[in-house]
């Protein structure tokens, strides 16, 4: 059976290619991206199998 790790990050809309591309790069898989308190606020909800 997998098991997984999660991880919550904020997200900058000017930089958004940029973050999730370093996510990316260590593993994680983007799951979901939800607004913060503010549409310029937006928060990356992240996931990868335990090592």
């Amino acid at each position: 059976m997998k098991k997984w790790e999660y991880l919550t990050a904020p997200v900058l809309i000017h930089n958004t290619k940029m973050i999730l591309d370093n996510f990316g790069s260590d593993g994680w898989e983007l799951v979901q991206i939800l607004q913060g308190a503010t549409p310029e606020q937006l928060v990356a909800y992240f996931k990868r199998e335990k090592q």
